[in-house]
């Protein structure tokens, strides 16, 4: 039987071909006569916005789908982290100090994507917020290995460029946090933070909730730099007061190098012994 679905980008194409021979009359160039997905005014309407968030729940999903990505290795941390080559030139001693930890997330994605290369880039891909400090080096850790790695980068007034190190056909763009975040971890088979701001702070917590809470299957969470972690949270104040169950603090891990993080996933709950080896060394 044939099928007589249209392709949508056929209907786009020939809705346009038609538009060029619409004769050119007050009604015509009325707003109001626009197609609806064409008319930019009225998609940014406030009575738009369901449609705009289904949208840009849509557009990454089908192109990952497209592309293959069926499970990602999430890197949160903080943007004004410099590579230890410009640390000369960051606004703290603090930052200077914890500039360390680009080399080590660089290094942390490249082993996994080494592991990721052998799935065919399916399973255990890397993806960051796409923009600069420890997402760039997230991102330039899989391009290092020859790799893929995703970018999902958020409209800001700063600090919203994606880095050069996205693979651009997995390189997307956000206007709500709250759709991002569904993207960072729907797929997420391991949650990996490094010392950051409010953001990297806001993407752990809601992380670490989801699971506390059931809503989302428990992953590997793994901290990078245990000082910095205890000096800006006491963890342990928070279970003392009842806040939060004793067992909640098992929900995470500290880790130090690039190594002891690849461990910890490859030994994650059942997933066989200890390896002596790691890949890529």
């Amino acid at each position: 039987m044939k099928d007589d679905r249209r392709h949508p980008m056929r209907d786009s194409h020939q809705d346009r071909e038609t538009a060029h021979k619409t004769p050119d009359t007050a009604q015509t160039r009325a707003p109001a006569y626009k197609l609806a997905y064409d008319d930019f005014d009225f998609m940014c309407r406030d009575e738009l916005r369901p449609v705009r968030l289904q949208l840009e729940l849509l557009k990454p999903e089908v192109l990952m789908q497209e592309y293959g990505v069926e499970s990602t290795i999430v890197l949160f941390g903080g943007a004004r982290i410099p590579e230890p080559a410009k640390k000369d030139g960051a606004r703290t001693k603090t930052l200077a100090e914890l500039s360390k930890y680009y080399d080590e997330a660089r290094e942390f994605a490249r082993l996994m994507t080494i592991e990721s290369k052998q799935n065919g880039h399916k399973q255990n891909v890397i993806v960051t917020g796409g923009g600069p400090g420890v997402m760039e080096a997230g991102n330039r850790g899989a391009a290092d290995a020859g790799g893929v790695s995703i970018g999902l980068n958020i409209v800001l007034p700063h600090e919203q460029a994606p880095n050069e190190y996205v693979t651009p056909d997995l390189c997307f763009n956000f206007h709500y946090f709250a759709i991002r975040k569904m993207h960072f971890l729907m797929r997420a088979e391991a949650i990996v933070g490094f010392p950051g701001g409010f953001g990297t702070m806001d993407e752990l917590f809601e992380s670490l909730t989801l699971i506390q809470t059931g809503r989302m299957k428990r992953v590997p969470i793994l901290l990078f730099g245990r000082a910095f972690w205890e000096k800006i949270i006491n963890w342990k104040a928070l279970a003392e007061a009842g806040t939060i169950s004793d067992e909640d603090l098992e929900l995470f891990r500290f880790v130090e190098t690039a190594d002891e993080a690849v461990q910890a996933i490859m030994t994650w709950e059942g997933k066989g012994e200890l390896r002596s080896e790691i890949p890529g060394r």
